[in-house]
Formats: structure tokens, sequence, C-alpha cells
């Protein structure tokens, strides 16, 4: 009897984060040809649940599925949630095809996040590759609205091509209005490009950086993490200086399908942003 009232005990306190609420699609942006902004506000009104940079909702397209994605909007705003998709796959296509007054399920926040405020008083580097940006730019949020509180902030940003790129508008405001550093740079030009080509990995040349007081958030294709964040090492920043994000195939976000699991860690529940302290064992296992 003991062990059966445990196990009711325990879908007791999971059922919340298993039951998705309805949200209202107000607003549908399409930043290129695969992804889509959708700005979303609780269909029963009030305030959002308070999220902090680089944590995820469950969204769920009714009839197709749910997925994990990032928030991409600004964490001071509690008038509702924004994620920007990318499509890939069913859900996500049912998702990017949504259209304001459109609803959709929601779970969350969950995972864990980047620790902007360790980084006060020092200066920031954002390495984005592809849509890596997309759960990083509520840290560019949190940097521009504490500006004062940070030294230099450097943006290095790297798509596939000029017209994959996202959110430049917002680039070149945060370039313009709040001095952040920003390098753009693309795989394949076309003629109207006149930035650099190439990885992300060479804007660092470009860069004098103070290890010391450095702190570092790194997210995009495995590859490029890893190549970046071994850069940084070689150039003397610590590892528990570097952030970035290990998402994996999740499936519930509290840590019971074991769909994430990565080496001994479950990455809905302890992740997805880990310092490369922890992360450097499981990067070197292949396929892990």
């Amino acid at each position: 009897m003991p062990d059966a009232m445990n196990t009711l005990a325990a879908q007791a306190r999971t059922a919340p984060a298993m039951l998705p609420t309805r949200y209202r699609v107000t607003r549908a942006l399409r930043e290129n040809a695969d992804v889509v902004t959708l700005e979303m506000t609780p269909v029963d009104g009030g305030e959002v649940p308070a999220f902090a940079p680089g944590q995820f909702n469950m969204l769920y397209a009714f009839g197709t599925g749910e997925i994990p994605i990032s928030m991409s909007g600004d964490p001071a705003d509690r008038s509702g949630y924004v994620h920007s998709i990318r499509r890939v796959g069913m859900v996500s296509g049912a998702l990017t095809r949504l259209e304001a007054g459109d609803m959709l399920g929601l779970r969350g926040p969950f995972g864990s996040a980047w620790p902007v405020e360790r980084a006060r008083g020092g200066d920031v580097l954002v390495a984005a590759g592809g849509i890596g940006l997309l759960p990083l730019r509520p840290v560019l949020y949190r940097l521009v609205a504490e500006r004062a509180q940070y030294g230099r902030v450097m943006l290095l940003y790297g798509g596939r091509r000029p017209d994959e790129l996202v959110f430049t508008e917002e680039l070149e405001h945060w370039r313009r209005e709040h001095g952040i550093e920003v390098l753009v740079t693309v795989d394949f030009a076309d003629d109207r490009w006149h930035g650099p080509v190439g990885t992300v990995l060479p804007l660092l040349s470009r860069l004098r950086l103070h290890p010391e007081r450095l702190t570092a958030f790194v997210c995009g294709p495995e590859i490029m993490m890893t190549r970046t964040i071994v850069e940084l090492a070689n150039r003397g920043l610590a590892h528990e200086r570097m952030y970035l994000s290990l998402e994996r195939n999740m499936k519930c976000a509290i840590g019971l399908c074991g769909h994430c699991q990565l080496g001994s860690h479950f990455v809905c529940r302890e992740g997805a942003v880990f310092d490369y302290a922890q992360a450097a064992a499981l990067l070197k296992v292949p396929e892990l």
C-alpha cells in the first residue's frame, strides 16, 4: 500500500506539468522561409508565468503533437510568450502554419537558464550559429535592459545564406542604440551580401578578448559550439565561464520518459543550458 500511495502522490505532482494550457496566437511573423515567430497569450487571460533566458515551453499543435521550443521573447514582458519556430517536421510545420486567432496548447516553462547575472560587471560574448540565435535572443534583451551593468557585449552570428538570417533589423538596432558589437557572417553569399563569408569561428580573431572578465554564451550546431568553445578555452577562458545549449529530443519535459537522456543527465530537467565544465566530457563521446 505505501508504494501505491507514493505512486499516486508522484502522479498528482506531475499531472499539472503534463496538462497543456490553452493559448491564443495574437501575431504570427514570418522571419524567413522556414522560421515563424508566434506571439501568444493565455485564453483565460492574466500574466504568463515568468521565465528566464534559456528556458523552453512544450508547444502542442492540436491533433498533431507537441515539441519543445525555447523562448525567444523578452523575459520582462509578462503579457504573453514569444516563440520562434523553424519548420523541420510535422509538429513544427503545423505550428508555423498558425495564424492570429488560432489556438495551441502550452506547458512550461521548463529547463535551466543562461546565467546572465553571473556576467555582471564583466564582458559578454554571445555566439550563435543558425537558429541558435533564437534561444539567445532573451539573453540579448536582458543585456540591453541592464546595459550599464556589463562591459563589452559582443554578438557573433552566422547563417547559411543572407536570406536565412533572422532578426536583422533588431541586430542593427542593438548595434546602433546599445553599443553591442555585432559581427554577422554567412556560409554562402549572394550579390547583395558585403559582409564576412565563412563560419563564426574566424570572427573570433577580430576580437581582442579579456578572458579574466569574459563570460560566453554559445548556441548552434554541435560542431560550431565545440569549435567555438575550444578556441575560447585556448584563449584562456575558464570552462566554468562558457555556457552552451545541449538540446535533445525532449518529449515529457520533466525527466520521466528518458528520450532526452545524455549520459547521466536528463536534458529537459537539468538543461538544456550547461557550462562547459559539465558538458566537456559529454561532447567527447561520439554519437552519445
